[in-house]
């Protein structure tokens, strides 16, 4: 990429995803795999650059041939890749993904507690960067281990709230060992963020409720900008404080739940950057989401900008069938 200011810059996870390909079966069942790339701050960087923006995602892989691949795979989707971090110390995570019910996937991590992806330290990138990136991406589960999470909170208070300084809660149980503790550092986190995205089980995390426009009006007392609070089989919620609009989900018949959310926030951070309107914004993130949804891997099935927009126009007159929280 040639030099410039950032569209999104984002913080966190990577791992080489196996997305077994055969509806309808369990880990117990024969089964063949797919490779692709996944970590939800990747994804959405992959989403993001699908969609146009100049994209790049700070992280690290170990120094084995699936670190090998990540980079490569990155790079091929339109990542910058100059902050991803090769440790000789550590071991690129796995994700293994079964169908056994497509639209709630079984999702198996094998990573080490000190993966190398969570030993990001804050001087991996420079200042001006930092403050320079027209979307920052954070995510809750960056905020659960090692050096990762005190840069996350680092680079945060830097960004001083500045537009677009996002948080999506993306809560993981297994990454906390005190569901207290997650709700803890989504509240610090809150208080340094300007955008805040959340299903209904995160918002109850985060702010105490699980009701969508409480949860929105939480999240804007707290000084947040824009809230948004994805609902389900009852579409998503944006709100700031002087408009709030609902999105319909869009129809769909899944074929791999995972990977909805991180498309739907390639096309968020698209919106923010783009200036869209919150309906705009919401419906292109729901389709991205639902679009993903209907296809096997996540990082390789993020759609490019046209795709997305004739998707959602052929879809808006269709019935709704499944909707996830992504």
């Amino acid at each position: 990429m040639t030099a410039g200011a950032l569209d999104l810059l984002a913080l966190g996870r990577i791992s080489v995803d196996l997305y077994a390909q055969e509806p309808g079966a369990s880990f117990l069942e024969p089964q063949t795999f797919v490779k692709s790339i996944g970590g939800s701050p990747s994804n959405v960087a992959v989403a993001a650059a699908r969609l146009g923006l100049r994209s790049a995602v700070v992280t690290a892989v170990g120094a084995d041939p699936l670190g090998e691949y990540t980079l490569a795979k990155l790079a091929a989707l339109g990542v910058d890749t100059r902050y991803v971090t090769v440790r000789p110390d550590g071991r690129t995570p796995v994700v293994l993904v079964a169908l056994e019910d497509p639209a709630e996937p079984t999702i198996t991590f094998l990573r080490a507690a000190d993966a190398p992806d969570t030993r990001i330290e804050a001087d991996a990138v420079d200042a001006d960067t930092i403050a320079s990136a027209r979307v920052l991406w954070t995510s809750g589960a960056t905020l659960a281990a090692g050096a990762t999470a005190r840069t996350a909170m680092s680079w945060l208070e830097q960004r001083g709230r500045r537009p677009h300084t996002v948080l999506d809660l993306d809560l993981r149980p297994s990454l906390w060992s005190d569901p207290a503790e997650a709700t803890a550092a989504a509240a610090r986190a809150i208080e340094l963020s300007s955008v805040v995205v959340g299903n209904r089980s995160e918002c109850a995390m985060a702010v105490g409720s699980s009701e969508p426009h409480a949860a929105a009006d939480a999240l804007l007392a707290r000084g947040v900008s824009l809230a948004v609070v994805k609902m389900g089989a009852d579409g998503v919620l944006l709100a700031t404080a002087d408009e709030r609009v609902v999105i319909d989900p869009v129809p769909i018949t899944p074929r791999c739940g995972s990977g909805a959310g991180d498309a739907f926030g390639g096309a968020l951070a698209a919106g923010l950057v783009g200036g869209w309107s919150l309906a705009r914004t919401g419906r292109l993130a729901s389709g991205a989401g639902a679009l993903v949804t209907s296809r096997l891997t996540c990082a390789d099935a993020m759609p490019t900008l046209p795709e997305l927009e004739a998707f959602v126009a052929g879809a808006e007159q269709a019935p709704a069938e499944v909707a996830t929280d992504g």
